[in-house]
Formats: C-alpha cells, sequence, structure tokens
C-alpha cells in the first residue's frame, strides 16, 4: 500500500458510524511485585501482593478499544454489564472514550459482568507473567427482557450506522448478547439491507449465524467446509472461496504465522503474510485488532488487499505490546509501514 492509499483510506475513519454488538467484559489487570511476597500466618499459602490494579474493556471491548485507536467518529457499543462494582468500572471506562455513545450499552441487575481478572507478576528485566485467569461469566440464559432489548438497539442503530460488528465470547450459547434472538433481528435487517456491512466473529465457531461477512480462523472455516484441519495455503483459499460464493458476503480467515486470507462473493481471493517478529510477543487482543481494522478499512473504500495489509499490521504492533490487550493506531500503522519500506 502506498502512503497515498493509507492516507485516503485512513482519513475516512473519522466519518464512519459503527455499532459493536456483542460480549463487552472488564478486563482487570492484578499487578504482582514478587519481591514482596509474604505467606499468610492464617492458612500457610503463599500470599501475592497486589501493588497497581488497572481495568479497561475487554472483549468485544477490544474491538471498541480498537475503533476509538483508530480515531473512527461514532461508536454504539451494544451490549450490557451488571449492576455491581465491576459493570460501574466498565460502563465508566466505556464512557471516557472518545467516539462512543452509551445510549445503547444496558446496565442490569439481571447479568453479572463478565470479567476477566488477569494477575500479572512484574519483576524487573522480565516481561510479564501472567497467573492463572479468575473469570466472571453468566452460565444462565440470557433472560428476554434483556434480549429484547439488545434487539430494539440493534433494530434502531441498522439505520443510522456504516457498519455493525458481531462479536461472540461466550463460552456457553445463549447467555450473552449474541443470542438466536438476536442473530433472528441480524437475519432480518441482512436480508433486504446488502449493502449494510455486518461482519461476525465467534469464539465457538459462526454455524448457525445469517451470511454475513464472516471472520475466523482455519479451525473455524475447516467443519464449514470440510477443509481439512492441517491444510495448505491454496486449500483454506479454496475453502475461503467457495464458502463467500455460498453465502453471497466476504470471508475472512487468520491463519497466524501465516498471515490472513480473504475471499469475495464475486470469487475475489487474496493472501497477505504476517509482518515478521520483532521481539517478545503477547498474541492476545490480536484477533480483536484484526477485526476493528479489517472493518474499518472496508467501510472507508479499501480494497481486499489494503484491508488485509492493514489488518497484519495491526496485528503486530498488538502483539508486540506485552502484559495489556493492546490497540493500534493509525500513526503507529503509518511509522511501522514506513519502517519496512
Amino acid at each position: 500500500m502506498t502512503p497515498e492509499r493509507f492516507h485516503a483510506v485512513t482519513e475516512r475513519y473519522a466519518l464512519l458510524k459503527i455499532a459493536v454488538v456483542g460480549d463487552f467484559c472488564l478486563d482487570r489487570y492484578l499487578e504482582i511485585d514478587p519481591a514482596r511476597r509474604e505467606v499468610s500466618i492464617e492458612t500457610g499459602l503463599e500470599v501475592h501482593n497486589v501493588v497497581g490494579v488497572r481495568a479497561q474493556p475487554g472483549g468485544a471491548g477490544t474491538i471498541l478499544n480498537n475503533l476509538v485507536a483508530l480515531g473512527v467518529g461514532s461508536i454504539w457499543p451494544v451490549g450490557f454489564c451488571g449492576d455491581d462494582g465491576e459493570g460501574y468500572e466498565l460502563a465508566r471506562a466505556l464512557e471516557a472514550k472518545p467516539g462512543v455513545r452509551g445510549d445503547h450499552f444496558l446496565q442490569t441487575d439481571l447479568r453479572r459482568t463478565f470479567t476477566y481478572c488477569k494477575p500479572l507478576v512484574l519483576e524487573p528485566g522480565q516481561p510479564p507473567r501472567e497467573l492463572n485467569r479468575l473469570d466472571s461469566k453468566n452460565w444462565s440464559p440470557t433472560p428476554p427482557v434483556v434480549e429484547e432489548a439488545l434487539a430494539r438497539s440493534v433494530r434502531e442503530l441498522a439505520g443510522e450506522v456504516d457498519v455493525i460488528i458481531l462479536l461472540d465470547q461466550v463460552d456457553q450459547a445463549n447467555t450473552g448478547v449474541v443470542t438466536e434472538r438476536l442473530l433472528t433481528v441480524i437475519r432480518d435487517l441482512a436480508g433486504p439491507r446488502p449493502g449494510l456491512l455486518i461482519i461476525a466473529d465467534s469464539r465457538r465457531g459462526l454455524a448457525g449465524f445469517p451470511p454475513v461477512v464472516f471472520k475466523m480462523n482455519a479451525a473455524e472455516l475447516a467443519p464449514l467446509t470440510g477443509m481439512p484441519k492441517d491444510a495448505s495455503l491454496a486449500e483454506v483459499q479454496a475453502a475461503a472461496a467457495g464458502l463467500a460464493k455460498r453465502n453471497g458476503r466476504s470471508v475472512f480467515v487468520t491463519l497466524a504465522e501465516r498471515g490472513m486470507v480473504g475471499a469475495t462473493a464475486d470469487g475475489q481471493v487474496a493472501h497477505v503474510p504476517a509482518l515478521p517478529v520483532r521481539g517478545e510477543i503477547d498474541i492476545v487482543g490480536a484477533g480483536d485488532a484484526v477485526t476493528a481494522n479489517l472493518t474499518a478499512a472496508l467501510a472507508a473504500g479499501a480494497a481486499l488487499p489494503e484491508a488485509l495489509e492493514l489488518a497484519m499490521t495491526a496485528a503486530s504492533i498488538v502483539i508486540h505490546q506485552l502484559g495489556t490487550t493492546g490497540t493500534a493506531s493509525v500513526r503507529q500503522m503509518r511509522e511501522l509501514l514506513a519502517s519496512l519500506g
């Protein structure tokens, strides 16, 4: 991508209106100083003394964080948090971000706030080391009244936004935001409005999702297409192209160190390799950075190879940010691309 095309695409980000529909969680980091370790008098167990606490939106919030870093003009989070302390932190963190509009983010006592609590050991001269994570999730079905509120928000925003991003982050179906009820609403919107860009990603795979733009990894592509799990690049490209033609929407497949493949409904297929690793890496958040950058680039008029290149550039920046779920700004991407010649 030339510097001129990079500027032409990214300068349009400030005009974009994007709804992020999905499972927002609180990423809470507990920074532990091992020099202050002690043993509990009561239990005899080692005590990890926390010397710093920081929190930021995670899950669908990581996509939102990346859209904010790109300077996207208007972003609507559509999801929920609990009426609890974590929910207060999450809602406050979302509201503090420029361009974020919180009028479709629901706080309810019918759900608890999805939280990833990440203890990090900080040792001088070493990258942060994460201990066992402590997760708080909802394991019961999302109540109908919450589902209806979310469905109403999606229907209202569909006429206002350029893009709807769906992120299904929960382990158990129908316990989060992207339930069967919400997918019915998406299906009803996607049919009569083929020009509305809707892009979906799910940690449990996209089987059962309506035919929108799919973003997935190779392991998630395999069961949808019959592709072998150890597929070659050519096999991935063929499978993605076949699925895109069948759905009538583009398909994007991340391939870790092999980069990313994109295929459009009209038969275009492109592959962009991953950028070289430049030191210690932490892959947490890379997939969400790809989703955000891919979406913004496509909405801003990028061609297929250009969108893939921007997404891979952002992923490279994010994986080199240790001990956090990082983001990539337009400035950071411009500088990295310039350094690579």
